[in-house]
């Protein structure tokens, strides 16, 4: 075992990223030897020591498949699709050898003719753009990521194309496919593998407020579409491209990473803040993890020769953050802007000129942006932290999972709970992901303000009552969100229960405390979580 570690992130570090039974230590050692030390050696030691320690740590990619013969560390691809037979038969290509090699995608469809448009060259109708989504939705369920897990896939559709409104409905499963999702989360339905944006533009923000423009109507109607789904599925998102980023429609999987070029590729790893003890410290461990990314810019394979010659061009890093919520809440903040977290922040913007000093160093393009915060789920696991931005999704929770004997329950309290009641602060007190979901504005002023840092985007959830508990309405809600929207690069929500089988419930911190490993039976839970064991 890995005495430094939880019982959690043990697991998660021992199924996922272990080599033949290594150690923590020997994974760090793996990574920086060959990533980093043959071109920046002086740099290596101390890189490892902050890996080690878990104040920074790459991409789950990195860990996974360095010193592999096939060593892709660099993460999700971003992808076109040009509207001709060649374009989709190209677009399948690409997928599948992109699925194939472990990346996930992200693929926009805006330049393709809407169902129904004319075919000159057969006389025929085109399918439009949803018909190729779900054709790519369908490759991914079959493919698996790199052969060993569920693939991660993006679409995206802008606001003005003729299949907006259909798009925006796309995912709006019958009651028969919800239920069959419950009794097996494998049950197919409508593009269950991919998480699918409105992508909005200027034109969309002048016409929105803009009564006189001639597609005013048009953006009001899609706007008010997504935001009802939002707050009722979760899906669709909004993926915004404006002013200096106008044109930076095409994203990762989980929408973190921006580009305007085809076949760009992702380059992952997050800075824990909730490990590092100062702002001077920060700024250190922040300017290694930049030297890590650039050597891994050199290190990875890509799946196809065009990703490579888009990677010369933009040579993108995505340095990260996760252990913000904790951050906030070690030292008695409530979970929003704050002057001495910005103070912080002010060092990670630097990460473009430490880019720039280490790409000549190293005699290779300078990236034309560097900073991305990614959801970090497994990563911040390991890392044992609040994920990205997000606030400690809740102290506590009752696990629900079935037995031969029936439905039982555990209690489990977050780590980062444990760690806060450990310093003397109560866990029920602090800022959750459960008790901020009433008042979703706070959440979206936070990810604004932070966005201000960040030259790519910020791939953040918002947690939010089930539909019947939602003690805002969808005009307020909708008219928090278009003050917001214009100074974020995205926003996903997630209502509770809306895609099924809860298998997690909130608790107290008090509730939990001295309940753990005890094996309760849940009364009157038939119908929970019908697949069997669930998962989050």
């Amino acid at each position: 075992m890995t005495d430094t570690f939880g019982s959690l992130a043990e697991t998660v570090y021992q199924q996922k990223y272990s080599w033949n039974g290594e150690q923590w230590p020997d994974t760090c050692k793996r990574v920086v030897d060959h990533v980093m030390r043959p071109l920046l050696p002086e740099l290596a030691d101390e890189t490892e020591k902050a890996i080690r320690e878990r104040k920074f740590l790459p991409g789950g990619r990195y860990l996974f498949a360095t010193g592999k013969k096939l060593h892709q560390t660099q993460n999700c691809l971003l992808m076109a699709v040009e509207d001709s037979r060649e374009g989709w038969s190209d677009l399948m290509r690409r997928i599948t050898a992109g699925l194939m090699s472990g990346a996930g995608i992200g693929v926009v469809y805006s330049k393709l003719r809407p169902k129904g448009a004319h075919i000159n060259g057969t006389g025929g109708e085109s399918t439009g753009p949803l018909a190729l989504m779900q054709m790519v939705n369908e490759a991914g369920r079959h493919i698996r990521q790199g052969g060993a897990r569920r693939s991660a896939i993006w679409a995206g559709l802008h606001w003005n194309h003729a299949d907006a409104l259909d798009f925006i409905a796309l995912k709006d499963w019958t009651d028969e496919q919800q239920a069959a999702k419950e009794r097996n989360f494998d049950a197919p339905a409508p593009m269950d593998g991919t998480n699918i944006s409105v992508i909005l533009d200027d034109e969309f923000f002048a016409a929105y407020h803009d009564s006189k423009h001639k597609r005013h109507e048009l953006a009001h109607t899609v706007y008010w579409r997504v935001v009802e789904n939002m707050l009722e599925t979760g899906e669709p998102g909004f993926s915004v491209d404006i002013a200096e980023n106008a044109g930076e429609h095409l994203r990762n999987a989980c929408t973190e990473v921006t580009s305007a070029d085809d076949n760009d590729i992702c380059n992952l790893g997050s800075l824990n803040l909730a490990r590092i003890e100062s702002r001077e410290e920060f700024a250190r461990i922040a300017k290694l993890a930049t030297a890590f990314l650039m050597c891994g810019s050199l290190y990875s394979l890509v799946p196809f020769s065009e990703v490579a010659d888009t990677r010369t061009k933009n040579r993108r890093l995505g340095l990260g953050l996760m252990g913000v919520g904790e951050w906030l809440a070690v030292r008695g903040k409530k979970y929003g802007p704050d002057a001495e977290l910005g103070d912080w922040l002010d060092e990670y913007a630097k990460s473009g000129e430490w880019a720039n000093e280490f790409a000549d160093r190293l005699d290779v393009s300078r990236p034309v942006k560097t900073r991305a915060v990614a959801p970090a789920g497994t990563i911040s696991i390991i890392a044992e932290t609040t994920s990205g931005l997000e606030p400690m999704f809740a102290p506590a929770y009752k696990r629900c999972y079935a037995t031969p004997a029936g439905w039982k329950y555990q209690y489990v309290i977050d780590s980062a709970a444990e760690r806060l009641a450990a310093k003397g602060i109560d866990p029920d007190s602090v800022d959750s992901a459960y008790s901020l979901a009433f008042d979703p504005e706070i959440r979206m002023e936070f990810q604004a303000w932070l966005q201000t840092y960040v030259d790519h985007g910020i791939s953040s959830t918002i947690n939010l009552p089930s539909i019947d508990q939602q003690t805002f309405t969808t005009s307020e809600f909708g008219h928090a969100l278009i003050k917001h929207l214009p100074h974020m690069r995205g926003i996903t929500t997630y209502p509770d229960g809306a895609r099924g089988g809860q298998p997690l419930t909130v608790a107290s911190y008090q509730e939990a405390k001295g309940s753990v490993g005890v094996e309760y039976e849940e009364v009157g839970n038939e119908n929970a979580c019908a697949g069997g064991v669930c998962g989050i």
